[in-house]
């Protein structure tokens, strides 16, 4: 012991590799990271490992020890990341080739079986791109375009979501949501051409409406003209009289009512007589 505190280099290097010691033996791990610790490149255990269940705060995240120089730690996101797919060509049930964008999110919720199935979040982001893509064709294409541009297409994408996630088990991945961005015909031809088939669906749709709104109009009016025929004739068979009076202020009223008429009659012309009054009032 003497001659360590008598040679300070010894004592330096003693420090420094101490250091190094400690440096290989501790590591942080973060909340939103799971760490997979590979002793001799073998995954041995998980720290800080997904589970949707564990409150912040009361994971295994923080300061952590493992065997320096024999283990290794490699650390994996927790949390939700995107997965973009590649633009795809479907020819949907009415032979219409639509080109459909697509996305999906997802997290790793076993680490260790993508460590030794894939060995990286990359690959395994690739692997979950190949399998969406081709199930997306495939489902997709059992599908007429209107379908996919319908509210259903958000069930469709729940089945086929629902789907992937047995396969993507395989690499210790979970499907958050997967959804389509847009689905548009491919330029040209094809896509002036369905615009037309929209436009002509669209206006035999109208004028069915216009033709079914006029046939409604003409039984209500003469619904109307029937209600009114018999109350006129109502009217008639109860005072005669007053009905001939009503109806000859109602021919005043249109022929006067503007003040620039001009009627010229005879005296006795029966259009007049209300103005001869009653013979019992005269």
């Amino acid at each position: 012991m003497a001659t360590l505190t008598r040679n300070p280099a010894i004592l330096a290097g003693l420090g420094f590799a101490l250091v190094v010691l400690a440096m290989s033996s501790f590591y942080t791990v973060p909340e939103t990271q799971q760490a997979v610790v590979l002793r001799l490149g073998k995954p041995e255990r998980i720290v800080n490992e997904y589970d949707p269940k564990a409150k912040l705060g009361e994971t295994g995240a923080g300061l952590t020890m493992k065997v320096p120089f024999i283990e290794d730690v490699r650390f994996i996101d927790k949390r939700i990341m995107d997965l973009d797919i590649d633009a795809q060509t479907v020819l949907s049930t009415d032979q219409l080739r639509l080109v459909v964008d697509a996305f999906a999110r997802f997290r790793i919720v076993n680490p260790q079986r993508m460590v030794e199935t894939v060995g990286t979040e990359q690959n395994a982001a690739d692997a979950l791109k190949r399998i969406l893509a081709s199930k997306l064709r495939n489902e997709l294409g059992k599908q007429p375009f209107a379908a996919l541009l319908s509210p259903e297409r958000g069930q469709l994408m729940d089945e086929i979501q629902s789907t992937v996630n047995s396969q993507a088990k395989q690499y210790g991945a979970e499907i958050v949501d997967v959804r389509i961005k847009r689905a548009d015909l491919p330029s040209g031809p094809p896509l002036e051409a369905a615009y037309a088939r929209m436009a002509s669906a669209r206006q035999q749709e109208a004028a069915t409406i216009r033709a079914q709104g006029n046939k409604q109009a003409q039984l209500v009016q003469a619904e109307a003209d029937a209600s009114a025929a018999r109350i006129y004739a109502d009217s008639f068979g109860k005072d005669p009289e007053f009905y001939a009076f009503y109806r000859a202020m109602q021919a005043y009223r249109t022929t006067f009512e503007d003040g620039t008429a001009t009627v010229i009659l005879g005296p006795n012309n029966e259009f007049l007589r209300e103005f001869e009054g009653r013979k019992g009032n005269r």
